[in-house]
């Protein structure tokens, strides 16, 4: 296992105890103690330390843009991706069956790593501490993401963009199916009349296809450019058309 004064550099605490750090980086495939209990610890930590900054700095956002903001912050892929980014996979204390199947590599065990991480330089060095540490590493991500939109899947991004333009909410349409019942493809349309706005997509389900043909209606309306405030009459603006987008649905 790689050193662990470098993990230690990278999240800007020095252990008293190391061997908290230790017990945080072994899955249980490798024996106890392992860190199962820390990532308990963790999870709670990591949550009202993401709550407090959120509370803190977004007076304008309110009950429910927070839980949103929150749960997309601290979720699987969101920690897999810090995870990455201190490398802690070269840190990591595996059985031999997870070591020999790649579990090093697998989101679910790099998050809860890094949420047992957060556990013990909570139990090390207190909450000032780990209030620190998770700012430190999410302050970059803070710093790049849109709040307004931020979590929010397309569909409803542009039932709020269709609202927020006085417009009727967009419409959608299976088109066809294709294929057998159990590997179903579905086409779908989506429109906003008053914008002339048509689109289709494709996807494993109807759910997916219209998520796919909804991402691509906000494009179409980003490339119609501002609202006008008066139109001409008798003049259609120009129907769009866009490549069907072809995607499954994940699992």
């Amino acid at each position: 296992m790689a050193t662990l004064s470098s993990l230690q550099s990278a999240l800007g605490h020095a252990f008293r105890d190391p061997g908290l750090l230790e017990q945080a980086l072994t899955h249980r495939s490798h024996g106890a103690p392992h860190n199962e209990r820390l990532e308990f610890l963790g999870d709670s930590v990591l949550n009202f330390v993401v709550t407090t900054l959120l509370f803190g700095e977004h007076a304008e956002m309110d009950e429910g843009d927070l839980s949103r903001v929150r749960a997309n912050l601290v979720k699987q892929a969101a920690l897999a991706d810090i995870a990455q980014k201190l490398s802690l996979s070269g840190h990591l204390r595996l059985g031999e069956g997870e070591l020999k199947s790649g579990g090093f590599r697998r989101p679910s065990i790099l998050a809860d790593a890094l949420e047992a991480v957060f556990g013990a330089v909570y139990v090390d060095g207190g909450y000032e501490a780990v209030r620190g540490v998770i700012e430190r590493l999410y302050r970059p991500i803070l710093g790049n993401i849109d709040m307004r939109t931020f979590g929010k899947d397309p569909k409803t991004l542009l039932q709020e963009i269709v609202q927020g333009r006085g417009l009727e909410l967009p419409r959608y349409e299976v088109l066809a199916t294709h294929g057998a019942a159990h590997s179903q493809l579905f086409d779908v349309e989506c429109r906003i009349e008053r914008l002339d706005v048509r689109v289709t997509a494709s996807g494993s389900s109807r759910r997916a296809a219209e998520q796919l043909a909804a991402g691509q209606a906000i494009a179409a309306i980003e490339a119609l450019g501002p609202v006008r405030k008066t139109a001409r009459r008798g003049r259609k603006p120009a129907q769009l058309s866009l490549p069907v987008a072809v995607a499954q649905e994940k699992k």
